[in-house]
């Protein structure tokens, strides 16, 4: 029953926003008495951050799980910025953006949403580093990343108006050849011999 209430949650949220999304059709949607949808959650807020937080593990685990099919080699890092963009492009995403522009005019939603973000962005830098086999320590390489983040972001922002996968596939093209670039270990050149 928890489980149909948070896909139905998402699912609303992606269809009609968050003004338009009620507990009230969260319940119907999810084919549960309005009595038991508030046992599990009693504000509409509670529901929909519960549900965004259980979606959001969900695409964590999927994310590893595409993390263990990508290619070595020269395609890697083009590969890696697809899986970005697939999840910046997902209802996940687009759920989560309504709550964002939700949280900016609401304090109560602000303060539960804020902390719930910093905690997904943490790890999904975290995975990012880990999966383009960035060394942070190096001089700018964790705003490289973080540039990464804020760029697959971005397009999947521009998803949400009209479907952008011609012009995102040539802008992750350009910026995997960018990493390629910065983020491969340049060999010291040897010294000359005396």
């Amino acid at each position: 029953m928890r489980q149909r209430l948070l896909e139905a949650t998402v699912e609303l949220l992606v269809e009609r926003g968050w003004s338009g999304t009620s507990t009230t059709l969260v319940s119907k949607r999810a084919g549960v008495s309005r009595g038991a949808q508030l046992h599990h959650f009693p504000t509409k807020d509670a529901l929909v951050l519960a549900a965004v937080e259980h979606l959001s593990e969900v695409r964590g685990q999927e994310l590893a799980e595409a993390a263990t099919r990508l290619p070595t080699g020269p395609r890697r890092t083009r590969a890696v910025l697809e899986m970005l963009a697939e999840h910046f492009t997902s209802q996940v995403f687009t759920a989560a953006l309504e709550l964002w522009v939700a949280a900016r005019t609401d304090p109560n939603l602000n303060a539960a949403v804020g902390p719930l973000e910093q905690r997904i962005g943490r790890e999904i830098h975290r995975r990012t580093v880990e999966l383009l086999g960035a060394d942070e320590g190096q001089p700018g390489v964790r705003e490289l990343v973080q540039a990464t983040l804020d760029l697959a972001r971005g397009l999947g922002l521009a998803n949400t108006i009209s479907d952008d996968a011609a012009r995102r596939g040539r802008i992750l093209d350009q910026w995997a050849r960018v990493l390629d670039d910065r983020l491969t270990p340049q060999t010291p050149p040897q010294e000359a011999t005396r």
